[in-house]
């Protein structure tokens, strides 16, 4: 350690003088006492890594100050104690390791130095596929499929694991990366290197928000980012404003914590918490369990904010404890946080530090809610759901609507299914899955599903056959509790059994539907649904053919399941009537919160959690059977459709060349408001007549071996050709739906990428014109590294998603934004002309840029480069080129 705040160490116990911790206190500044508990994490980091370089003692004052700092749009760095990854984002994240270590080597470099030195998790959760469904062997099945598919990927990742020190690998089939993170690979505090410190981490995936509801101050961020700060780069961040969020009262007998985490989403989306921490408060907060707050924490991308953070307090300890972990670290956790003052109890008010804002809720107010049909902040009222379903359904095309004609709402199609006759209408459930990080953590939810089943088939109620149902547990702890409280027989019978540990149905790895039901959707153009307890729905995500999804605690996703439609009202219409002719009402088997309370106490014990997680790293057989290389550079076979070197690095040079202006370029796509990554980061299936399906053709593969875009997120050239290759991508240059654009030179409509080769081909630059709240959704690195790949050199937003414009500024794609009050419309452009963007010599963040169009028009955007630093990796072509200049010099 050379942090200057050396002389405020001293030992945690007096019996371990070699264990010390950073006695926060000893600054004797009352500016500490009354900051927000997250951004005490921030100054605690600041202090320990302190070394006048990465860090200064300017940094370390503006986060103290921040009671003035936080309106200055002030940066300041954070270095996190550890770096948590997917395997969707792993995969790449280890595909670029590989490939700077041969750009390290050719630049007369060692290699060897491009090695990990944050701590780093990965976790492979992405990659299996809801193909088997309702059988006994359904789990085995879609387990013997996914390394089937993955072999590759898998011993890449298995390489990697062995090739670069300091990475952990946890094996496929072991769970949902987050639930993961929650009950095992989280430290709450860290003892490393002689000293104890708050655990931190940030993580390629953005609801890795969830590990703040334990406490651990976390955040996703790209995957390009993770990659530095596994490299030993602080993050670069503007000091957060803080909303106090005070919780009061009690939830009412029937609510589950989802109809809180949902609700919570939609009163935060409306106050505004777009790249600020939220942290929570107030006497309701210690009625929330570990897995209430963490599904709350779960959902903060849906409500825009950096992190939604529950300091640690004693429901924390008794979860650690209830989960298994070591008693001698526990007591050292507790010790550690309340010597320097990140201890809290809810109850004392004295506690209370100091926020941005204060906004409050009642939990005695929430009501049960789904959330859709096409966003997660579209809070629902279950009450509500018939009529604001059918409104949706005559609604003009959007976020609320699918301009379905009157005359068509009540359409319906018959077909055969497994020799007995069905119909189907819009609104008709055909997917309905227990699914996500999000609800499969909490033992409320998931136990208050079993009892739901259990209560529904001693009522005599069903689900109709042809609905894919589905359970996929966050992890093997889920499946004890819910065999050892006997409710596990009941899911199985209503469709709900195991079919793999992993995110599933809600990252779109739902798997096909059977014919005749993909056969009569399209036959009547029905909106059909999906309900699903994940945490996200846009458009196209789930399934194709599920043009409506809502989210929804698991119970009401088999209540839905059960119902076989939407279009019901719970409280006049009955889910069913059973063979004695009784109708059935949700009313009658719905459990309160007491009966689940008494099963969780009963059967939810730490003996789980240590069974499951002491095999976690070895139990895996198939994957122990790998045979993976032991080089330390990786040998990169030219014929694999599933692993190769990025082209990022190809003309690199030890010195880099200045910026230059984008000079005519032409507009490849022209968006409206809130296009997410799912729209323009490679996701789910490869479609057959896309450009990605044309390439993988050409390779020798047939349809049934292309697998999903996520799968092959290591190869270029496929991710490349499913840039912007969503089916319901809307780009105002074509009248409909679809992954298309026009060529201007020629005027021809063609796919996205086949548009992007012919002007990369001709040496033309290209911009994307866009809306509000560009690269929402889900932290995708290849959002930002697919345009890139297309030639795109710059978007111009009206606002940007945190994550996507760091990746955005990562990849070195200039993020530039329309001045308050000004946008496409305001200004006049139709995206039809010619852009010049006028970068100048001297660069400063945040600064004004001219852009000159080919009509004569002028207009200033903002150039979104926010920091210093973001602006070193700009002049570096991004951050990669930059580590790996510093690396190998």
């Amino acid at each position: 350690m050379s942090s200057p705040f050396t002389q405020i160490a001293e030992p945690l116990d007096s019996n371990q003088s070699e264990k010390k911790f950073f006695n926060l206190n000893k600054l004797k500044d009352e500016r500490y006492e009354r900051l927000p508990f997250s951004i005490k994490v921030l100054l605690e980091s600041a202090i320990r890594n302190c070394d006048e370089f990465l860090v200064k003692k300017e940094d370390v004052e503006n986060i103290l100050n921040w009671q003035v700092m936080q309106h200055k749009n002030v940066e300041v760095p954070f270095k996190p104690a550890r770096v948590i990854l997917q395997d969707f984002t792993g995969v790449p994240a280890v595909v670029d390791f590989a490939a700077m270590r041969d750009a390290v080597k050719k630049l007369g470099g060692d290699p060897e130095k491009i090695n990990p030195i944050c701590p780093a998790d990965l976790v492979i959760d992405h990659s299996i596929q809801v193909d088997f469904n309702r059988r006994t062997d359904s789990l085995q099945k879609n387990q013997d499929l996914e390394f089937e598919r993955n072999k590759e990927r898998f011993e890449f990742l298995k390489w990697g694991s062995q090739a670069f020190h300091n990475m952990r690998i946890i094996p496929p089939g072991s769970g949902i990366i987050h639930q993961v993170n929650l009950e095992y690979l989280a430290r709450v505090v860290f003892d490393q290197n002689g000293y104890y410190y708050p655990d931190s981490v940030v993580g390629t995936d953005s609801h890795t928000t969830m590990i703040d509801g334990l406490g651990v101050l976390g955040w996703g961020v790209g995957g390009i980012e993770a990659e530095a700060v596994m490299l030993g780069q602080p993050i670069s961040m503007v000091l957060p404003e803080v909303i106090g969020y005070k919780l009061k009262g009690n939830p009412q007998p029937l609510i589950t914590s989802t109809d809180i985490v949902l609700t919570v989403t939609k009163h935060l989306r409306q106050v505004g918490v777009v790249g600020k921490f939220v942290e929570f408060f107030g006497p309701g907060v210690a009625q929330l369990s570990i897995a209430d707050r963490a599904t709350i924490a779960n959902m903060c991308p849906e409500y825009g904010a950096t992190a939604a953070f529950f300091p640690v307090d004693e429901v924390s300890i008794r979860y650690l404890i209830q989960t298994g972990r070591d008693e001698k670290k526990i007591k050292h956790i507790k010790t550690y946080l309340e010597a320097v003052g990140m201890f809290r109890d809810f109850s004392r008010s004295s506690q209370d530090p100091d926020f941005t804002q204060v906004v409050e809720l009642d939990l005695h107010t929430v009501v049960p809610c789904c959330s859709g049909p096409k966003r997660p902040q579209d809070k629902v009222a279950v009450s509500d759901m018939k009529k604001d379903f059918e409104t949706c359904l005559g609604a003009k095309q959007g976020f609320k609507g699918f301009q379905i004609a009157p005359k068509h709402h009540s359409d319906r199609v018959k077909f055969v299914y497994e020799g007995s006759d069905f119909e189907i209408t819009h609104g008709s459930v055909v997917i309905a899955a227990i699914t996500s990080c999000t609800n499969t953590s909490n033992p409320s939810v998931m136990l208050g599903a079993g009892l739901l089943a259990k209560k529904a088939v001693n009522a005599g109620l069903t689900v109709k056959p042809y609905i894919k149902t589905s359970l996929s547990p966050g992890s093997g702890v889920v499946t004890y509790y819910l065999r050892d409280s006997g409710v596990m027989p009941y899911l199985s019978q209503l469709g709900f059994d195991v079919v793999g540990y992993g995110c599933m149905t809600c990252i779109g790895n739902s798997g096909p539907l059977p014919e005749p039901v993909v056969a009569a959707i399209t036959q009547g153009d029905l909106v059909a649904v999906g309900v699903l307890s994940g945490n996200r729905n846009f458009e196209g995500r789930v399934h194709p053919n599920t043009r409506a999804n809502y989210l929804a605690s698991p119970p009401l996703v088999i209540a839905y399941a059960i119902a076989g439609t939407v279009r019901i009202d719970f409280e006049k219409e009955p889910l069913g009537v059973n063979a004695e002719g009784n109708k059935i009402f949700l009313r009658d088997i719905w459990p309160t919160r007491d009966e689940i309370q008494a099963v969780e106490r009963q059967y939810v014990i730490p003996g789980m959690f240590k069974e499951v997680y002491k095999k976690i790293e070895t139990g895996n057989e198939s994957w122990n059977a790998l045979d993976a290389p032991s080089d330390k550079l990786y040998t990169w076979n030219p014929k694999s459709t599933y692993i190769k070197s990025p082209p990022f690095f190809e003309n690199l040079t030890l010195e880099p060349s200045p910026p230059k202006s984008i000079v005519d370029a032409y507009v490849l796509l022209n968006f409206g408001d809130s296009v997410t990554t799912d729209h323009i980061s490679p996701a789910g299936n490869i479609a057959r007549n896309s450009p990605a399906a044309r390439y993988l053709t050409s390779r020798g593969l047939t349809p049934r071996e292309f697998n999903s875009y996520g799968s092959r997120r290591g190869n270029d050239d496929v991710m490349a050709r499913g840039t912007f290759a969503n089916i319901r991508l809307l780009n105002k240059f074509i009248n409909k739906q679809g992954p298309q654009t026009i060529h201007f030179p020629s005027g021809e409509t063609l796919d996205v990428f086949d548009a992007a080769e012919r002007y990369m081909q001709a040496g033309q630059p290209l911009i994307v014109l866009t809306g509000k709240e560009y690269g929402s959704g889900s932290s995708r690195d290849w959002a930002a590294k697919g345009p890139f790949l297309l030639g795109i050199k710059a978007v111009i937003a009206e606002s940007y998603e945190r994550i996507h414009r760091s990746n955005l500024v990562g990849m070195g794609v200039i993020p530039l934004q329309y001045l308050p009050g000004e946008n496409a419309g305001t200004l006049g452009l139709t995206g039809r002309e010619r852009y010049t963007i006028v970068i100048p010599e001297e660069l400063k963040p945040r600064m004004n840029v001219q852009i000159k169009l080919d009509t004569g028009k002028t207009f200033q955007t903002i150039m979104r480069f926010d920091t210093d630093v973001e602006l070193t990796y700009f002049h570096n072509g991004g951050i990669l080129n930059y580590m790996i200049r510093k690396m190998a010099t």
